[in-house]
């Protein structure tokens, strides 16, 4: 099930919606720094982290699917969001260095296709970031996030979408430690959460957050371990034939 974009964008305006931008805004931005010449497309409900990047990707945009909806982004000067269709993205062939999926892969009608459609548009070296319901997290079983709708996944779930869809994870990690609740002093002690969380239990965050890169050529699968071949004993009749 998607959420309409007027309840995601309902959800960041309200402070358990700021946190949570806050937050995993400061771990997107951990992993891509200097993107100055870089081209930065967003696809699904990305554009409260996008704006971390104005001013510094040469060239930004949202993507946001029809199943959803769009909103004009930024509100201010001239709109870069874009309302298609993600069995067909409307970008050329290695045209995106890096492609941010939030609220995306999860609610997806058709995940594989869609995977392929984001290795398309990828130059030879971009890179993805997906962040993605926690299957083992307590936001994935509560509908009162965006979060909690959807497919949620497993790391090795993930992996193994990704690799075949020849992208090859280089970093994982974690976010959202806190239960997803809108209390303010649970608001307010947010980041200890995440620092406690990170480091006693960082299989039960809320959401993964993964990098991975672009492959260019498929792997050929794990190598054949070697067979250990029997060992010949001799019987009792072939020793006596042998003595003899």
């Amino acid at each position: 099930m998607q959420l309409d974009v007027e309840e995601l964008r309902e959800f960041y305006a309200a402070p358990l919606g700021q946190t949570v931008r806050r937050l995993l805004t400061h771990r997107i931005r951990a992993r891509w720094r200097g993107l100055h010449r870089s081209t930065l497309i967003g696809l699904g409900y990305s554009a409260p982290y996008l704006g971390a990047f104005r001013g510094e990707a040469q060239h930004l945009g949202a993507l946001m699917p029809d199943s959803q909806g769009a909103v004009r982004w930024p509100r201010d000067g001239a709109s870069q969001s874009v309302l298609v269709d993600d069995d067909r993205l409307p970008l050329a062939d290695g045209s995106v260095d890096r492609l941010l999926a939030v609220h995306c892969l999860e609610v997806a009608e058709h995940t594989r296709h869609l995977l392929r459609e984001m290795w398309r548009i990828l130059a030879p070296e971009g890179r993805i970031i997906l962040v993605v319901p926690n299957r083992r997290g307590v936001w994935a079983r509560l509908d009162n996030t965006p979060f909690g709708f959807g497919r949620p996944y497993s790391r090795r779930q993930l992996e193994q979408l990704l690799v075949g869809a020849m992208f090859t994870p280089v970093d994982w990690g974690g976010a959202l430690y806190f239960p997803p609740l809108g209390r303010a002093v649970l608001l307010r002690s947010s980041t200890a959460w995440e620092r406690v969380g990170e480091s006693v239990s960082p299989a039960f965050c809320g959401v993964m957050i993964v990098e991975a890169r672009k492959e260019l050529v498929a792997p050929i699968g794990k190598p054949a371990k070697a067979r250990r071949l029997p060992q010949l004993v001799p019987s009792a009749t072939s020793a006596r034939r042998d003595r003899s």
